[in-house]
């Protein structure tokens, strides 16, 4: 099998740490536009797609740490290639639903209510700050610096993982109160 390999040069590093900042202000400048384009019916049913995305990218996740402790790098890259490609694909259906639907209110009460929000808020500061670590070590990963690559996944799995983990929980919580 054919290896996708990016060329090694600060021009890359950059062009991350632009992607960083201006993915999560963009994404919260479209989510801030009141008026909702009428984008149609189908989008009512992107949370639950979402849902769906964050299950796999956890599933893929573990998958990927199982494969890469197993020495199985091939296995290893297919799947976190796959969970990257599933965040990419995440962030799409977000921003579609969030720009065309309304927020939904979270209905529960008692000891719920302020877990949902507890989850709910550690899942978006951290679903920002992952962005940075996710994108270089995908990088260093591709690049074969190894040693980097380790230093980026020691803080972007566990971040990302807790980040598909909770997306999944949310929406579980949630999921009741979508008309």
């Amino acid at each position: 099998m054919a290896t996708l390999t990016i060329e090694r040069k600060p021009k890359y590093e950059r062009i991350i740490n632009v992607l960083a900042i201006v993915i999560p202000v963009v994404v919260a400048l479209l989510l801030g536009i009141r008026q909702k384009i009428d984008l149609g019916e189908w989008t009512k049913t992107l949370p639950h797609v979402i849902g769906v995305i964050n299950t796999l990218t956890s599933m893929l996740l573990i998958m990927g740490f199982y494969f890469i402790k197993q020495r199985n790098i091939s296995a290893h890259r297919q799947a976190m290639t796959g969970a990257f490609l599933l965040g990419a694909v995440f962030l799409v259906c977000y921003v579609l639903y969030h720009i065309s639907n309304e927020a939904t209110k979270f209905g529960g009460t008692g000891f719920v209510r302020p877990l949902y929000y507890f989850l709910l808020i550690s899942h978006i500061v951290l679903s920002i700050g992952v962005v940075w670590f996710v994108l270089r070590a995908v990088y260093f990963g591709y690049t074969n610096r190894i040693a980097e690559h380790r230093k980026a996944v020691k803080w972007a799995m566990p971040i990302w993982l807790y980040v598909s983990v909770t997306g999944v929980i949310v929406y579980l919580m949630i999921s009741p109160y979508y008309v």
